[in-house]
């Protein structure tokens, strides 16, 4: 997970269009809130709580 949010970081989003700069960002979401539900001291360390 750690790879893939890094290299859609790395993508340079101003030379697509909207819809992919959207897919982008929502992926980028995604994988960071799938990040904090794998790794309970993420969610700690971010101040969140994670309903089970």
């Amino acid at each position: 997970m750690h790879r893939a949010l890094s290299n859609l970081s790395s993508i340079d989003v101003d030379r697509l269009d909207l819809d992919d700069q959207e897919r982008i960002d929502e992926s980028m979401t995604l994988l960071e809130q799938v990040s904090l539900l794998t790794r309970p001291d993420a969610a700690k360390e971010a101040n969140v709580q994670v309903e089970s």
